[in-house]
């Protein structure tokens, strides 16, 4: 069975002095991804990929703005139908494996010394100038 195509959002390229017509986002959903890409030439190629529409949609936006235009070349993309790209997760950071504890092999550790108390300020002695 073919997949429909559903508009999901736009990117509008300026050309120069020129705006240009945009160019309409549109996402086919398949059983196991959701892919979001444009469907004119030459931008054809960039499609995002992703278990979510949003996911989709993150991914396509990071795609675009490797695609080699600078920002001022284009507005968007613009989303609609409630579309919004979702960023992965950044990675955690790896946990330090724990030393092996040997029960009776290690010395017991000396209880902590009690800190002693800050020194009080000196009194000060009154100023009676008035």
């Amino acid at each position: 069975m073919a997949h429909l195509l559903e508009y999901v959002g736009s990117v509008h390229i300026y050309l120069g002095p020129y705006r240009g017509n945009p160019i309409a986002l549109y996402l086919m959903r398949t059983d196991m991804t959701c892919q979001i890409g444009p469907r004119a030439y030459p931008w054809n190629d960039v499609v995002g990929s992703g278990e979510t529409p949003n996911k989709a949609a993150a991914d396509f936006e990071e795609k675009w703005k490797s695609k080699g235009l600078s920002a001022d070349m284009y507005s968007g993309p613009s989303w609609e139908g409630g579309i919004k790209p979702e960023k992965p997760a950044p990675p955690k950071p790896p946990v330090a494996p724990k030393p092996a504890v040997a029960g009776a092999a290690q010395p017991e550790a000396a209880p902590a010394a009690t800190p002693t108390p800050a020194p009080a300020p000196a009194a000060q002695p009154a100023d009676e100038s008035n």
